[in-house]
């Protein structure tokens, strides 16, 4: 009889998915494709950057070959992790906005934008 109620209770609610592995971060990414832009073979570009073989082969075919993102260095125009973390410690230290904007090297702006959004 119990057997019968969870299978009941299973055909109720929906499948539980697998979120999947965790993609890695951008700059490693980028670093395996400027990898492979040197001519260097997936799985060399791959124990170089410290992810498996698969994930690499995946990339590239996924990919056609071609580098989906851009090779360059992000420029700076957003705020970093480190640098909202640094914000937010800041702020919470009771430090004014100009002051941090000055110890960031950031336009005032910026930081006040960031303290309205996380208060």
């Amino acid at each position: 009889m119990a057997r019968r109620q969870q299978q009941a209770d299973r055909a109720l609610r929906p499948a539980m998915r697998s979120p999947g592995r965790p993609m890695p971060a951008r700059h490693v990414e980028r670093a395996f494709w400027r990898l492979i832009a040197q001519g260097k073979r997936t799985e060399e570009a791959a124990l170089e950057i410290g992810v498996s073989t698969p994930v690499a082969v995946r990339w590239f075919r996924q990919a056609g070959g071609m580098p989906p993102l851009s090779l360059a260095e992000p420029t700076g125009r957003y705020l970093s992790f480190s640098e909202r973390e640094e914000i937010a410690l800041l702020k919470a230290q009771g430090h004014g906005v100009r002051e941090i904007a000055r110890e960031l090297r950031r336009d005032p702006g910026t930081i006040s934008r960031e303290v309205r959004r996380n208060p």
